[in-house]
């Protein structure tokens, strides 16, 4: 009897820790988008503003949004006990704003794109902002990025053409390129989706490293990297193809190709590797 009264007293003592993480919504009036821009943020336990956090960049895919990731993605059931178990460091985790579900209306992508410098607006004012905002981050070592197919994509390119802002990145069945399946043309004539569909060709992956000179070579070496696609995900071929150009450039690089396919199962689950790589490669 003492022992269940005991596992329920744990039990209880998690629940409630676990309760005190939270996600907040905040938003940025950004000078390059020309508009107010909403994102997540997740706080852990005990959260201090005197105390500053690693933070990770958690990025959502075409046809989402910020709630993505703490909604359908349930990230915080993932966040918490790994925090609580010691599995990763207590870190503030990033959710920023990239599109919407109507993308033939609504800009989606991280790149820039007529009427849509998001790239600039993601180093130039958001970073800034977040960082200073919630004391976290700051420094390359302090700071990951991670994402889903659209983000997944933004991860990597992000940190291949920014390797000095980040220590580590992790692409969920990332959607690196087009060449598996061109531009969409005519059937979306006045399409917004037109302009992501290019930007992500124009910003391949795979060719980034093909293009890559020694020194910027030497830059990619100082990210750690992991690249995790679905065996049935229709852009696994992007995932091992980048891998194979990093592998043959002399990039260290982690591949994992698991049962699944491109859907938040998927996703939710991948969290549980991506977040300790992240917080393995830390520099606290």
């Amino acid at each position: 009897m003492k022992r269940i009264v005991l596992a329920l007293a744990l039990a209880l003592a998690c629940t409630v820790s676990f309760a005190q993480s939270k996600i907040i919504t905040e938003s940025i009036q950004s000078k390059y988008l020309g508009c107010e821009q909403k994102y997540n943020v997740y706080l852990p336990d005990g959260y201090d503003a005197s105390v500053s956090y690693p933070v990770v960049y958690l990025l959502h895919g075409l046809w989402g949004c910020y709630k993505d990731w703490a909604g359908t993605g349930r990230m915080k059931d993932v966040v918490d006990p790994l925090i609580a178990s010691g599995e990763i460091v207590p870190m503030v985790i990033v959710m920023p704003n990239a599109g919407d579900a109507d993308v033939h209306n609504y800009q989606n992508g991280y790149f820039n794109v007529k009427d849509w410098p998001y790239e600039d607006f993601f180093f130039q004012e958001f970073t800034h902002e977040v960082e200073t905002r919630f004391h976290c981050g700051g420094s390359k070592g302090r700071r990951a990025i991670m994402g889903l197919s659209m983000g997944g994509g933004g991860s990597i390119v992000y940190a291949q053409r920014h390797p000095e802002m980040f220590s580590s990145s992790y692409g969920m069945s990332a959607w690196l390129d087009n060449k598996h399946r061109e531009v969409r043309g005519a059937e979306l004539e006045g399409s917004k989706l037109i302009l992501t569909d290019q930007s992500v060709r124009e910003h391949s992956a795979p060719d980034f490293i093909e293009k890559a000179d020694e020194a910027t070579i030497g830059k990619l070496k100082s990210v750690k990297w992991f690249l995790d696609c679905g065996d049935d995900d229709g852009l696994m071929p992007l995932s091992v193809d980048l891998y194979l150009k990093m592998r043959k450039a002399g990039i260290p690089a982690q591949l994992r190709i698991r049962d699944g396919g491109h859907t938040w199962e998927y996703w939710h689950t991948a969290l549980y590797t991506a977040l300790p790589f992240a917080s393995r490669n830390f520099s606290l």
